[in-house]
């Protein structure tokens, strides 16, 4: 129902009249369209909004506390843990800056994620607020701010009813990483192992990849910014208020927002594996002999101009193998990515034979995509790995051999007869 801005202007007005105030309707009305049409705000909440605002102007109590517009309970602006803070809600909370990130719009002058010991929440200061800017590292306490909600996630909005005061006492803050299987969208902190490094699929991305713990695995990405450091494979890291984003059901960790911090030891990953029988139908382009980036921590595949997105051209390249294609069991096709031992083992054709042929053969690379293809293309396999957004990564291959019995029975099936 849209909200008569007149009407509530005018409820409100008459509320401080009985108090000998004559504040200006016009004024009130413009507050109210700004907090309801700009900020997304309910209109219940944003008429207790101004109507609070009026009576610090006055130093007056609130006309009618305790009761909303319409005689239902209000919620006031009530001091909650981050944790506690439900969409709807005005509230106060206090908590560290814990990250900034470049605001995406004029109409936004910060944003970034703030946190207490029960938790963190992405915040926006709308420029409108005038609000003082606020520094990474501090401690605020912000009063009167809207929890609102995007994409199923909560979100704390600083908008011009807004009071923030810089908490000058020394506080620590301690986050506690969760298990990788009881992350939910918004922030989250995490204790994994980079097991797996992916291609980047965009030029912004700086890298992107698989995590796990002793629970389950995740992919993540990290996009270029200044300072951001690529992350090493097979190291362990304490990752400190990543955004945790979900798509088509499945989560993912953008590590833009977090605090990174390597450190010793090992994790035994476990999780998403899966075996999967079924014929090999394509094998796709990338697939075969291909060229790697030597800096370390890299092992970005290059192009055939041994360019790297990050490094440039390296003609110091690694050779290395896989195979990416379709296996498709019949009633589902499954993206496969089979790495260099098991291509070896499924093709009989070694890495140094594979670099044999591609550089003393006309077609170089080429003639390794084709022999590969011809002996792997329509064959019967069992493979085994981790599934993860409908690719498997593959560490274990076996070719299907045939069996009269099952050929027979397939006929029978069909209502034929062997020939």
């Amino acid at each position: 129902m849209k909200m008569d801005y007149s009407e509530a202007a005018n409820r409100i007005s008459r509320k401080f009249a009985q108090s000998g105030q004559t504040p200006d309707v016009k004024k009130i009305e413009g507050k109210l369209k700004r907090l309801v049409d700009e900020f997304g705000v309910q209109p219940s909440e944003a008429e207790r909004s101004v109507t609070s605002e009026l009576a610090k102007e006055f130093n007056l109590p609130v006309p009618g506390a305790g009761s909303a517009p319409g005689g239902g309970k209000g919620g006031g602006t009530e001091e909650k843990k981050i944790a506690e803070s439900v969409p709807g809600e005005w509230v106060t909370i206090e908590g560290k800056i814990v990250a900034l990130s470049a605001p995406a719009s004029p109409s936004i002058a910060q944003s970034g994620i703030i946190a207490d010991d029960s938790g963190a929440i992405r915040f926006v200061v709308w420029a409108k607020s005038n609000a003082p800017a606020m520094t990474d590292g501090s401690w605020y306490r912000i009063e009167s701010a809207v929890v609102d909600e995007f994409k199923g996630v909560a979100n704390l909005k600083v908008h011009s009813g807004t009071t923030i005061k810089e908490i000058t006492d020394d506080r620590s803050l301690i986050p506690t990483p969760a298990p990788i299987k009881d992350l939910h969208p918004g922030i989250g902190n995490v204790r994994a192992k980079f097991i797996q490094e992916w291609d980047a699929s965009h030029d912004r991305m700086l890298q992107s990849g698989l995590l796990g713990d002793e629970t389950g695995t995740i992919k993540f990405v990290m996009w270029k910014e200044p300072g951001k450091e690529r992350l090493v494979p097979g190291a362990v890291y304490n990752l400190f208020y990543a955004q945790v984003d979900e798509f088509n059901g499945r989560l993912s960790l953008n590590l833009n927002t977090a605090t990174i911090l390597q450190e010793e030891g090992e994790i035994a990953v476990t999780g998403g594996e899966a075996t999967i029988t079924g014929a090999i139908v394509h094998i796709a382009p990338g697939s075969g002999i291909i060229k790697r980036c030597p800096v370390e921590g890299c092992n970005r595949a290059l192009s055939r101009q041994n360019y790297c997105p990050v490094h440039e051209i390296q003609p110091k390249f690694i050779y290395d193998l896989r195979i990416k294609g379709w296996l498709d069991d019949g009633e589902k096709t499954h993206n496969v990515l089979v790495q260099r031992e098991v291509v070896e083992s499924l093709t009989g054709i070694s890495l140094a034979q594979a670099q044999e042929i591609a550089e003393n053969n006309p077609l170089g690379m080429d003639e390794v995509f084709l022999q590969m293809r011809d002996k792997v293309l329509g064959r019967y396999i069992t493979c085994s790995g981790r599934e993860i957004d409908n690719r498997l990564l593959v560490n274990k291959c076996e070719i299907v051999k045939f069996s009269s019995a099952d050929h027979t029975a397939l006929l029978n099936r069909a209502g034929g007869a062997p020939s």
